[in-house]
């Protein structure tokens, strides 16, 4: 491998950049269609109140200068659609500079997104769509071939978000030194898919299987990244192996994906048998010097941001999901650093009745992703991001979580508002907004084959306690 360009890297690096393209589109997407009734005008945390209270500086975004429902969904739906006009091979089509400023728009419009999107957008993908994006502008296209330092610097971030993952495994909850968290992961985890029932009732020998293999994707397999091909490839493929295996066992947003979109960055197509399939245009160009120096430049931007992240990795205190600078280029990752035993769901329910008494008929909302309905089989969202029902498996954790936002989306309830409606799989109020809603806990509990065999159901639920007691609205017009 020469020491700037890398033409055995250029079927990688096309794939890396079409799927990072369509990460893009879902992410764009997902929030056009979401943030009205999170962070809009009248959203639970709305957008203008964020920009009064946090300056620029710590949260750089073009929405401080302007918001509008109008605005925002104007500029969501635009970042989809230059992010599939990349995904169709658009930016292979331009020159050089032109592919860069492409990718570089994608970046900076999902980062005003980001850094106004508050708790809705407090989550490691985020930030690690970011931090891929802003590597992804210096990745160079189809003209050229791919530059070994950013080559680098995406094995340095594929690196850093396993090893920091296992790492914060280690230091975190025993149960996964003595390989038993998936006894209850698959179960308890935010949002579980089509097929975490039946991996919650795989033999038990097996879970503890999966925990060993899970520490050597991410406690092995990232040290070898840094080794000759091909054992670098093959640990890259180990990866994606495991993170395939999570995309089937539940519901991780594009977590998962970014993972795998990242790993295959570090493919080498002649390691695998590939190299004839896909090869490098015979007339590739060789690298212009002013991308030399630009890449060069960036490379050492990385490196100098990479101090913070490097040391939380040797830190006994580990921070997990954070970002040290407004602009999210290199970040901390890490998840599941604790595991819980036992899952709890905050149910809402609402009445017609104008007073509430013990035979008041109370009717249940249904979300399209967290569980509610016992019958109801866990669907697969991912990679589409449900941020509200995320930020529900955080409430029942710890009502904390749900300080700012859940008493405005009761409100909203009560309001028939159609935005947030949107939100959920079921309106029990199609006619007329409820008089009362209100919030109960319940102990969700996966059915056993012989429960689902006689009932039909998924889930077995008990009730706990009150989490929000009756609510209605102050005044009606």
């Amino acid at each position: 491998m020469e020491w700037f360009p890398a033409p055995e890297y250029w079927l990688g690096r096309l794939v890396f950049q079409r799927a990072l393209a369509a990460l893009y589109v879902i992410a764009f997407v997902s929030a056009a269609l979401q943030f009205r009734a999170l962070i809009g005008e009248r959203g639970m945390t709305p957008v203008p109140d964020f920009v009064r209270r946090v300056p620029f500086r710590v949260a750089p975004s073009v929405f401080h200068w302007r918001f509008s429902d109008r605005f925002f969904a104007g500029w969501a739906w635009a970042g989809a659609l230059l992010a599939a006009a990349v995904l169709a091979g658009a930016a292979d089509a331009v020159p050089l500079w032109a592919s860069m400023v492409w990718w570089a728009a994608l970046w900076a419009m999902y980062l005003s997104i980001v850094n106004v999107g508050q708790t809705w957008y407090g989550f490691g993908w985020e930030t690690l769509l970011l931090e891929t994006g802003a590597l992804a502008v210096f990745l160079g296209n189809a003209r050229t071939a791919p530059p070994v330092l950013v080559l680098w610097l995406l094995r340095w971030l594929l690196f850093r978000l396993e090893f920091g993952a296992g790492l914060i495994k280690m230091r975190g909850d025993p149960c996964w030194r003595d390989l038993t968290c998936l006894y209850y992961h698959h179960e308890t985890q935010p949002m579980p898919g089509p097929l975490s029932w039946f991996f919650h009732h795989l033999p038990r020998p097996l879970h503890r299987v999966e925990t060993a293999a899970n520490h050597v994707a991410q406690l092995l397999a990232p040290v070898l990244l840094f080794t000759p091909q091909p054992i670098a490839t093959w640990a890259a493929l180990a990866m994606i192996a495991t993170q395939l295996w999570l995309v089937l066992s539940g519901n991780f947003a594009w977590l998962n994906w970014a993972t795998i979109v990242i790993a295959v960055s570090v493919v080498d197509a002649s390691a695998v048998g590939l190299g004839g399939l896909v090869g490098p245009p015979a007339d590739l160009a060789p690298p212009p010097l002013w991308y030399e120096i630009v890449v060069i430049a960036a490379t050492a931007g990385v490196l100098y941001l990479s101090y913070r992240p490097a040391l939380n990795l040797l830190s006994r205190r580990q921070r997990m999901n954070t970002s040290f600078e407004p602009l999210h280029l290199v970040n901390a990752y890490g998840a599941f650093g604790s595991i819980t035993r036992i899952r709890h769901e905050v149910v809402i329910e609402g009445t017609t009745d104008e007073v509430i008494t013990e035979d008041t008929e109370w009717r249940e909302y249904d979300f399209k992703g967290k569980p509610g309905d016992v019958r109801r089989m866990p669907r697969p969202f991912a990679p589409y991001h449900l941020r509200l029902d995320w930020l529900m498996w955080f409430a029942a954790l710890s009502p904390g979580y749900a300080g700012r936002w859940f008493g405005p989306f009761l409100e909203r309830l009560l309001e028939n508002d159609r935005d947030t409606l949107r939100l959920l799989r079921r309106n029990p109020f199609p006619d007329a907004p409820p008089r009362h809603v209100r919030a109960l806990f319940y102990r969700y509990r996966f059915t056993t084959w012989r429960e689902l065999r006689e009932t039909g159901a998924w889930w077995h639920r008990e009730p706990v306690r009150q989490f929000f007691p009756p609510t209605a609205l102050r005044e009606r017009p």
